[in-house]
Parts: C-alpha cells; sequence; structure tokens
C-alpha cells in the first residue's frame, strides 16, 4: 500500500477540525453530514500524545463512530473536534476509506 502524504493545516480557534481540513481539500474527509455529527465520514485517528489533550467523545459522536468503517480506540469525528490554541501542532491519520 502507497504510503499517505503529510500535509499540514492552518485552522482556526473555534473551528472544527472537519472544517479546517474541508477548507484545505484534504483527501479522505468527506464530511457529508456537513459537520452535524450525523454521518460519520470526517472519521480520523488522533495520534499518541494528543488524545489526551482533547475532550472526550460524547455519547452521539462515540455512537457515530460504531458505525464507521474500521473503528479504532484513537478514532474521533473531525466535526466533533473544535480547535483551541492549545492544539498547536495536533496530528491525526486520515483512514483509508470512510465508508
Amino acid at each position: 500500500m502507497k504510503p499517505r502524504a503529510t500535509l499540514v493545516v492552518e485552522g482556526r480557534p473555534g473551528q472544527s477540525l472537519m472544517e479546517a481540513a474541508v477548507q484545505n481539500n484534504v483527501p479522505g474527509i468527506d464530511a457529508d453530514c456537513g459537520g452535524a455529527c450525523a454521518c460519520g465520514t470526517c472519521q480520523v485517528h488522533v495520534q499518541a500524545p494528543w488524545q489526551e489533550a482533547l475532550t472526550l467523545p460524547s455519547a452521539m459522536e462515540a455512537e457515530m463512530l460504531s458505525f464507521t468503517s474500521d473503528p479504532q480506540p484513537s478514532s474521533r469525528l473531525a466535526c466533533q473536534i473544535i480547535l483551541e490554541e492549545r492544539h498547536e501542532g495536533l496530528m491525526v491519520r486520515v483512514p483509508a476509506h470512510q465508508h
């Protein structure tokens, strides 16, 4: 399998990671529901040690993640990660498939 490219994306505090990814044309972030936590097509895998820097997934996000393709313990929906200044340098991986 071909390794995926590393992209550096600029986001602003208060913006969701999904919005930043869509605005920067990140491949693999489909965001079919536009950020309503209703589809699971913005799944990312949060890299350590960043998992501890984020709030825990809500019950709704956890339920949506259960419907995603190959959910991992590090899986999050990018639409539910609201960026803060302390997240500068946040690293995530986009899974090979969102469906």
